[in-house]
């Protein structure tokens, strides 16, 4: 393990911490610039998540153990797999352990414990929001697994690092699968964030929301770890994305500090325009009803099998 590895994975894992409630902020400003409305601050999670860090926790009397550790749970879990996304750069020691079929293995235990948190106070709107949690992850699973693997098929690893610097030094050319599995990504980054079509995080009406409906029991400290949790969530897909599909830019070991230097500020320009597309598509998308997520689900699990195939295939 190298000095400027462990840095690496060290600076990785502070400034998606960091970050995830800018960016956050960022998307929530572009879509009401796209919406024609007055756009909240972009430190306004910062300010959000300040206040409940202030307050006093408010439990249910029938809450259990499980209730109270699930919020450092899905945070920590949210932390660990920043670290292994090679969003600045490739040489990661915590790599050789874990690689994207891990990755993947940590998103879910996040699900699994934010689920059963929202079932255990007994509600009606957390039993519920619990359930449709886990119908669009059981959905979405299998279709980010099959988008790592056309990655992998391609760099012949499943490491993440590994995979971004192989695709990074691949020449430059029209890539079908990676496109399939591109747009198949795309789908499964909308469903497990809560994003429009599949969810709307601004709303508040029971019959409609997911992820908030496994909230509404939470307070201070607690739902701030849990939103803080879901802005790095979205900071993670949106670096895994940039690991699959645009790994230009990524510090290599051979480039030293100064490729990792001029990696992060192509990093912020990366989550500039990834803030901006996802804006436009939820302005310009309506919110599907519930029963149609498994519909859009298998939509993005065909495209990443289509990927799959026109590799195998094509061997592009």
């Amino acid at each position: 393990m190298t000095s400027l590895g462990a840095a690496t994975q060290l600076l990785e894992m502070i400034c998606a911490a960091i970050a995830a409630p800018a960016f956050l902020g960022w998307v929530n400003q572009c879509r009401a610039w796209l919406q024609n409305r007055s756009a909240p601050s972009l430190l306004q999670p910062y300010y959000g998540l300040s206040k409940l860090f202030r307050k006093d926790a408010v439990l249910a009397e029938s809450a259990s153990p499980l209730f109270r550790v699930a919020p450092y749970v899905v945070f920590g879990a949210m932390v660990v797999a920043a670290a292994i996304i090679p969003s600045m750069g490739t040489g990661l020691p915590l790599s050789m352990a874990a690689d994207g079929i891990a990755l993947v293995g940590l998103l879910a235990t996040a699900r699994v414990f934010l689920s059963l948190a929202a079932m255990d106070v007994g509600t009606a709107f957390g039993t519920l929001g619990a359930r449709r949690e886990m119908m669009v992850g059981f959905l979405a699973e299998p279709a980010l697994l099959m988008v790592l693997f056309v990655a992998a098929m391609i760099s012949k690893t499943t490491s993440l690092p590994l995979i971004a610097e192989g695709l990074a030094t691949r020449s430059i050319g029209l890539y079908p699968s990676l496109a399939f599995t591109a747009v198949a990504f795309l789908l499964v980054l909308l469903a497990e964030n809560a994003r429009i079509p599949v969810d709307n995080p601004a709303t508040h009406l029971e019959l409609t929301m997911i992820h908030e409906a496994m909230l509404l029991e939470y307070s201070a400290r607690h739902l701030a770890l849990m939103e803080w949790g879901s802005a790095l969530k979205l900071l993670n897909y949106a670096c895994i994305g940039f690991a699959l599909f645009v790994p230009w830019g990524t510090s290599t070991e051979a480039a030293g500090p100064a490729g990792l230097l001029l990696a992060v500020p192509l990093l912020v320009l990366k989550l500039g325009f990834a803030g901006v597309g996802l804006a436009l598509i939820e302005t310009l998308s309506a919110k599907l009803r519930v029963f149609r997520a498994p519909e859009f689900l298998a939509t993005a699990f065909l495209l990443a099998v289509l990927g799959l195939l026109v590799h195998l295939l094509l061997g592009t």
